[in-house]
């Protein structure tokens, strides 16, 4: 099992910039990947990023495709999400998820972290 704790969120304002991380423990050998995901209020719940944990191959949604940047230290099983050029869009709580395969469907993950509320005001 993978125990992952996230933490980086905050208020900021368009235009800004965040950098969120998510420390991971326990069983790391077993996940393929780690991804970021997003839900915001009264919204399903939404794929962001992913990437690989060994090749550190990476995957973004069309939305933040040139203003967010996935990536990871393998050292510190840690796994960063570095977000620029925030739109009010943005907001919603972000989770950290590990899978044992490539995937952008969230049923596919089995390990979470807790989220990490972000708002951006216009």
């Amino acid at each position: 099992q993978v125990q992952l704790v996230e933490s980086g969120g905050g208020l900021v304002q368009a235009g800004g910039s965040l950098r969120l991380s998510c420390a991971a423990s326990g069983r790391t050998f077993s996940s393929h990947a780690m991804g970021w995901f997003r839900q915001a209020p009264g919204k399903e719940r939404e794929f962001v990023a992913a990437i690989s944990w060994i090749g550190g191959d990476t995957y973004y949604v069309d939305s933040v495709k040139g203003r967010f940047a996935i990536s990871r230290d393998n050292a510190k099983n840690t796994l960063y999400l570095q977000m620029s050029v925030l739109k009010p869009e943005d907001t919603a709580v972000y989770y950290c998820a590990a899978s044992d395969g490539w995937y952008t469907d969230y049923a596919l993950y089995d390990s979470w972290g807790q989220g990490t509320q972000v708002t951006v005001s216009s």
